[in-house]
Parts: structure tokens; sequence; C-alpha cells
């Protein structure tokens, strides 16, 4: 996020408010001479350090701190994490709108698990439009217990045209070990046509559907901090700059030298005498720590809705840039221009080390669309002079 200074002209306007004060201070009030001094000089001292603190509020507000950040929303344990989930199932009760015989692993299905409830059924005899193969995916929280509820989303593998109304059929949901985590099973919400004037308008494709709380957790992902002597933390976004001010914050707040950044990305941290047997209630103490990231210089654009976002330490080395009717020079003051610029054409006219949002306020001024500033920025990157990483999405 970019933090800006948002009170430049306080602190200027506080600036020549303490020398137009000052000098009318000394020119109405010079210096005494002689056995009044002591107490003349007292009261002018006392106006001065009046002005001073003035001053100094000035500073205040004219600095804009940088906004502090917990270290749980930039950093993750190792070894704590979601897992995927997967598995095979069998929508029910679909009015016409399932998979067709050319689908023929789907009555297959459907065969092998009447047979697996008694029902000696011949393959052939269950090719049946209200039933559908679907794979069911869920993700597994960590520390998620046996008996809690996840939600899973249902997308058919058929030529089932939708699976509005279905029912699925008890499906067990596996790991990539293999090993069964939870059971799925219930009623499909599509959410995907809109009822108006008795006749339904589709919004979305149909063959994809969501059961919240459709599946419960039959066995736990084995996870525990229990006797670890140290612990890992990694960076959500890998920086030297902030994993040591992560190493440095977390010292300062167990009292000793027990972090240290093994490289650009992660912090080893040993677990002090105090906390032995208490590591949950470390980690909670640790991720409330606040620290201030570092963040890169970076533009990002999408050029799909125009969208341009840019942090506030982009700046734009010398250039001269034409783009239609529009002539982009970037000079240092009092430089004459770099080049030149023909009848009609727009001019902006910046100095050298300018920020990328004043170079975008000043094309707004002239003009110029946010997709003809995608452009422009792609140009500047090319040239060299985006003094940024620049990501289109």
């Amino acid at each position: 996020m970019a933090h800006y200074n948002t009170f430049p002209v306080s602190g200027t306007g506080f600036a020549f408010f303490l020398r137009h004060n000052f000098w009318k201070t000394k020119k109405d009030h010079p210096m005494p001479t002689g056995k009044k001094v002591g107490k003349d000089a007292a009261s002018h001292g006392s106006r001065l350090a009046a002005l001073v603190c003035v001053m100094l509020v000035g500073f205040c507000l004219s600095a804009a701190p940088a906004q502090a950040v917990r270290l749980k929303d930039l950093a993750s344990v190792k070894g704590v994490r979601n897992n995927q989930l997967v598995g095979y199932g069998i929508v029910v009760g679909l009015n016409g709108t399932g998979d067709s015989n050319k689908a023929t692993f789907t009555g297959q299905s459907l065969s092998n698990m009447l047979n697996n409830m008694g029902a000696k059924v011949d393959p052939e005899s269950t090719r049946v439009k209200n039933i559908a193969g679907v794979m069911v995916t869920a993700t597994l929280p960590p520390f998620f217990k046996a008996g809690q509820s996840l939600d899973v989303a249902i997308s058919s593998v058929g030529d089932a045209t939708s699976l509005q109304g279905g029912t699925l059929l008890a499906t067990p949901l596996k790991g990539l070990d293999n090993n069964v985590y939870a059971i799925a099973q219930g009623q499909l919400s599509v959410g995907g046509v809109e009822p108006g004037g008795g006749v339904g308008r589709q919004r979305s494709h149909l063959t994809v559907a969501r059961i919240a709380a459709g599946a419960l957790v039959e066995k736990e992902v084995p996870l525990s901090f229990a006797n670890r002597e140290k612990i890992t933390i990694s960076l959500a976004d890998p920086d030297f700059t902030t994993i040591s001010l992560m190493k440095t914050a977390i010292d300062a707040h167990l009292g000793g030298n027990y972090a240290t950044a093994r490289d650009g990305g992660s912090v080893e941290v040993k677990v002090p005498d105090k906390f032995r047997n208490q590591e949950v209630a470390l980690l909670a103490a640790l991720e409330n720590i606040e620290i201030v990231p570092e963040r890169r210089a970076k533009v990002v654009l999408n050029e799909r809705t125009g969208t341009v976002v840019m942090g506030d330490m982009v700046t734009i080395s010398q250039l001269a840039l034409s783009h239609g009717n529009l002539s982009l020079q970037v000079t240092p003051p009092g430089s004459s221009p770099v080049d030149q610029v023909r009848a009609g054409q727009k001019v902006v006219t910046l100095p050298t080390g300018v920020s990328l949002g004043e170079v975008v306020r000043a094309l707004n001024s002239v003009g110029v669309a946010p997709r003809e500033l995608i452009a422009i920025f792609q140009a500047i990157k090319a040239a060299g002079a985006l003094q940024a990483e620049l990501e289109i999405i």
C-alpha cells in the first residue's frame, strides 16, 4: 500500500510561520544589554522555545508515519497449511439432465454401488439420464478435528447438461497420501438460474455446484508443536530487508538472540526455556508483533479493465516520449527539451526523479485515458526509464 505525505502544505506553513514570528520577535524585541539581560533573555528564550515547539508540531504533521503490519499478516508457520481433498462421486435425482449413454463410467459406477449394497444389476440396465458422475473437491484447513464440517465443490466429469436439483451420494474424500479424511453428501446448490416471468434465465454454467458444510471430517491431519526446539516462520513475499526487520523484532520481543534469518524468506526461532511445552503461547505472542515491511517498487496494470496500481516508491528517469499528439519529457531542472515538439502536441514536462504518481496526474490533466497510460508505461519500462517492476495481469 502506498503511503503518501498528506500534509506537505502544513509542514511548509509551519516553517513559514516560524521564520516570520522569529524575525518579528527579534525585530520588536532586540536582545537587551546591561543589567536587564538575564530577565529579558529568559523572556526571549521562552518565546523562542515556544516557536521551536510549534516547529516540532509542524514536523509531526508533515511526516506521514509508515503503516505497521502484524507478523501473522505477513508470514506463516512452516507446516501450518491447507490440505487438498478430492473424490469421485455420483449425483442422483436429476430431471433428465444427467450423463448420456456415452459416459459409460457413470453407469458402471452406479452398478458397482448397487452391487455393494446387495442389489445385483447388469451395467447395461443402468443407462439412465437422471444421474451424473462428478468430482468432489474440498480444502481441509490445519487443526480441523473429526466431526467438523467442510464446504465442498462438485463438478461434472461427463456430458450432463445441469446438476440442478441433484443430490450427491456419500463420497469419500482423499488426500494425496490416498487416505480418506472426509465424507461428502448432500443436496446440491447450483445458483445458476434466476427465475423471471416463468422462464429461467441462465446466468452461469450449471455443471458446477456447491454444498455448504457438505462434508464431515473423519480423520485429522497430524500436526503438533509440542516439544519443538525450533519453529520456522516463512514470509509470504520473500524480501531480505523485511526478513531482517522480522528477525530484529522477534529478538527484541523475546529479549535475546533467539531468531536466525536462514534466507530471504524464512526465520528460524529457537524456543526459549520459558516457553517449553507452551509453543502455542509462543506463536500467539510472535504473530502479533508489528513491523513495517519493505515494499518493492512495483506497478500493476490490468489491460482488461484499464486499471493502474502503483506504490509510492516508483520513480521515472530522464526520457522523451511521443504518443500520438502527446509529448512527455522528463528532464533535469533547467535543462532544454530533449525532443523537438511538433505543432499541436500536448506537452508534459517533468523533472528527473519524479514519482510515477505525479506522472499519472500530469497525464490525466491533459486527457490521457487509462488504456493509453498502460501503453505509455510499457514503453517507459522497455526504455529502462521506469525504476520499478512492471506486472501485467
